[in-house]
């Protein structure tokens, strides 16, 4: 039924949470901040939020990863340069990985059989970074980054710079595994291919976002396919 398979890269293969924590802690560290869970907890929040204002095309890549930061600190008050926690966030962000359960053995897995592809909205430097750590570049046909692409997930122009890129292409052959509903999975709505939300979490659905499978487990995408 299925021959290419996207993946989204971080929540979804990699963990993403645990890496953020550890370098925006260090990160903190370095502007004379100290670096409690209410803090990093806070800057988690105002990512998320800096990053879907991405994915509608409010922000560009470069106001999120600098205005996360100046929001925060302006919220409570901090005195901290956003540009210089930037820099540092995404230098400690670049070194090493940490996997999701079953990531490893579920590409190993499917890469005999399937063509396998990468679809992030990372920025570029830290994704090839992590992905060089990991090891798991040669799993991989193609790496597909929205920085490189010049579009960002959702929009149907980052899916269709991939499609160009893939000979022999068939996108009613096609699925994208990721944890996010308005990046990975609105995008495949947006891109006319299948979506498998991967949803580890228990989160609860939006109704304006069509999901066609969902997991809880990486293992579980064997059933699928």
């Amino acid at each position: 039924m299925f021959e290419f398979l996207f993946f989204d890269l971080d929540d979804t293969l990699l963990d993403f949470h645990k890496a953020e924590a550890i370098a925006v802690a260090k990160a903190f560290r370095d502007q004379g901040l100290e670096p409690t869970p209410d803090l990093i907890r806070r800057y988690s929040q105002v990512n998320k939020l800096h990053w879907e204002m991405l994915e509608r095309g409010e922000l560009t890549r470069e106001q999120v990863l600098v205005q996360r930061f100046a929001f925060l600190f302006r919220e409570l008050g901090l005195p901290a340069s956003p540009e210089g926690c930037q820099d540092s966030y995404e230098n400690y962000l670049c070194m090493g990985h940490y996997f999701v359960d079953g990531a490893l053995e579920l590409l190993q897995y499917l890469s005999p059989k399937y063509r396998l592809f990468l679809a992030s909205n990372g920025t570029a430097r830290v994704q090839e970074s992590r992905l060089k750590s990991a090891g798991i570049g040669p799993f991989f046909e193609n790496v597909f980054i929205s920085q490189h692409l010049g579009a960002n997930k959702p929009e149907r122009a980052f899916f269709e710079a991939c499609f160009a890129a893939i000979d022999g292409f068939d996108r009613s052959r096609a699925l994208i595994i990721g944890d996010s509903l308005t990046s990975d999975i609105r995008g495949g709505n947006n891109a006319g291919i299948q979506t498998c939300w991967f949803n580890p979490r228990g989160a609860a659905p939006l109704p304006s976002i069509h999901v066609d499978y969902e997991v809880h487990r990486l293992e579980e995408l064997k059933t699928i396919l």
